[in-house]
């Protein structure tokens, strides 16, 4: 069954977002008529693969700012937690909280529902329990081998000393099927290119576009 989601040449949805290492918020608004923006939407820091993309984000914004290109990223986060987190961890790209993921539901990223029967099940929107666990994923290579999702984040949790809090533990119960993305945006608030996580199928889990993929989409702005 076929979903929903923007696509290049949409329009890019308006969002204003309480922001989590600068007062105030972040909005496209901010860029709207100045420079294309590369957005982010990522889980909660319950995911060791979106905190590792939020890092990574601020090494790829030095590449695309000699471009014009500014750089956003909104992680599935109460602002509180977030703030604590990203004290002592610091990253250099406007990063905003958004704990309901009503931005990812705006640009129409799927966060599936859990079903009991496989005949039910129709990635990415609804999947079975056993599916998921009969997944195998180890999308960075860090991993000795692959693993089922839920294994995959535990290692990697317990190999970087992260215990998720209470907190963490609630947003992973809320939107743990949440998928992430990139969108790409003119200033004139078209999106131009995007990136949907697993799309196509559930073994794609945690895989990102690479860092060069990011910069050629934002070359090609300049034409």
């Amino acid at each position: 069954m076929p979903y929903l989601h923007l696509r290049p040449g949409d329009s890019a949805p308006r969002f204003a977002l309480p922001a989590v290492n600068r007062e105030g918020e972040v909005s496209l608004d901010d860029y709207r008529g100045r420079s294309p923006v590369l957005l982010g939407l990522f889980r909660g820091l319950h995911c060791p693969f979106c905190r590792r993309q939020v890092v990574q984000l601020s090494t790829t914004q030095d590449k695309l700012k000699p471009l014009g290109v500014e750089t956003v990223a909104v992680v599935n986060t109460p602002l509180d937690r977030a703030r604590l987190y990203f004290k002592h961890r610091p990253v250099r790209v406007p990063l905003a909280a958004d704990p309901e993921a009503a931005t990812h539901r705006l640009f129409g990223l799927p966060a599936g529902v859990i079903v009991e029967r496989e005949s039910e099940a129709a990635w990415p929107l609804r999947i079975t329990l056993g599916q998921l666990q009969a997944a195998r994923i180890n999308p960075t290579g860090e991993l000795p081998a692959p693993l089922d999702p839920f294994a995959a984040n535990d290692a990697l949790n317990q190999q970087e000393g992260f215990e998720p809090t209470e907190t963490d533990q609630q947003v992973a119960a809320a939107h743990g099927t949440q998928l992430a993305g990139y969108f790409l945006i003119d200033r004139n608030g078209i999106i131009r290119w995007l990136f949907i996580e697993a799309a196509g199928q559930i073994g794609d889990l945690a895989k990102f576009p690479s860092e060069d993929e990011i910069v050629a989409a934002a070359r090609l702005l300049e034409k």
